[in-house]
């Protein structure tokens, strides 16, 4: 079952006028398309942004339905993973065949564009995903979305596709959801990370990575271990109230530039102590960015076979604890920063420590 990519990420958000001024502002993101009130649409409201190859989609609701209650249980999350496919009628019947739970049936939209086709099916949580066939559409978005444009033009901050979306899943449910993505969806297991990889002197998670056959899509499922205290895993689900999507990792080609952009603007990250940085050389040997400039920024490093990586975690983006961004650049690495596992959860654990939820 091929699948050429992310097509877009929706969020349900309380506010999505203000949402999508906030990823404007902070992130960088541009005005694309709108669907509410003005365009016939008589439920909800939805802005669209994009930057490079990244699609969001923010949708509030416009009276007391089904988003309302998602909104009510996990407050703004993502709800659709929406994945880009040659044939959206075949994604549907191959996965349901092999034991997908039903979203949307298989249907097409028209407008004076062209045909866009959906379907879409269950998986963790309250999460669906989406398969979108749009090689016969040319419009700004999708059918019955409008061209979005004020004079309010923030200029981008770098980014340029999705490179991963982790998801949360209860204890126990990991290698049911990577058996589901395996069977299903047709991924494979990319690498698998348990507590002891994972882990500090006080909480633990483990993790498996699934991917699709030509690697353009990458879904993390974690879970939480047992350890002395609350583990970040266990705090999203307490949080956003069962499973969902606790991170997206954006990619960029030049970090140290996004990230003083990002910064500027207002985005917190999360603390990285000094000292992180006095074994870096000895552990990933040479590389083509000044240490010191990482350093000021909190651009963390890790080496695999096949080169390096260099990465940056968001505090949460929300009131609730839950939903935080990774922003990563490439260099060759193919792995997720094994070698940061610690020094990243001890600055995870120190905000849990002043959130009172460690």
């Amino acid at each position: 079952m091929p699948i050429l990519g992310t097509d877009y990420v929706e969020f349900y958000v309380g506010n999505a006028k203000q949402s999508a001024h906030y990823y404007k502002t902070a992130f960088g993101f541009q005005e694309l398309a709108y669907a509410g009130l003005e365009t016939g649409v008589r439920d909800r409201t939805s802005y669209v942004l994009q930057q490079g190859k990244i699609r969001l989609v923010l949708t509030t609701p416009l009276n007391n339905d089904a988003i309302s209650e998602h909104l009510k249980k996990h407050g703004d999350g993502v709800k659709v993973i929406a994945l880009w496919v040659n044939d959206a009628y075949d994604a549907y019947e191959q996965t349901v065949s092999r034991g997908a739970k039903p979203y949307v049936e298989p249907h097409e939209v028209k407008d004076e564009n062209g045909v866009v086709r959906f379907s879409g099916i269950h998986t963790y949580g309250d999460t669906v995903h989406l398969f979108i066939e749009r090689k016969n559409y040319n419009g700004v978005f999708l059918p019955g979305y409008e061209k979005w444009q004020t004079e309010y033009q923030p200029t981008p901050t770098g980014l340029k596709y999705v490179d991963h979306m982790v998801g949360n899943v209860s204890l126990g449910e990991m290698n049911l959801w990577s058996k589901f993505y395996g069977e299903v969806m047709g991924f494979y297991n990319l690498v698998t990370f348990d507590d002891k990889d994972i882990s500090t002197e006080y909480t633990a998670l483990m993790s498996k990575v699934m991917t699709n056959g030509n690697g353009y899509i990458k879904f993390p499922i974690n879970e939480p271990a047992k350890g002395l205290k609350n583990s970040q895993v266990q705090e999203y689900l307490d949080f956003y109230n069962g499973p969902g999507c606790q991170h997206i990792a954006v990619a960029t080609d030049d970090i140290v530039f996004t990230i003083s952009e990002m910064r500027k603007r207002g985005v917190e990250f999360l603390y990285v102590p000094g000292t992180y940085y006095d074994t870096v050389r000895d552990r990933v040997g040479i590389i083509e960015e000044d240490l010191n400039e990482l350093k000021k920024w909190g651009i963390m490093v890790d080496r695999d076979e096949e080169g390096y990586l260099l990465q940056i975690f968001t505090k949460p983006v929300e009131d609730r604890p839950t939903l935080f961004y990774e922003i990563i650049q490439r260099k060759g690495a193919k792995s997720f920063g094994k070698g940061n596992f610690q020094a990243l959860f001890e600055s995870i654990e120190a905000e849990q420590a002043r959130r009172g939820t460690l």
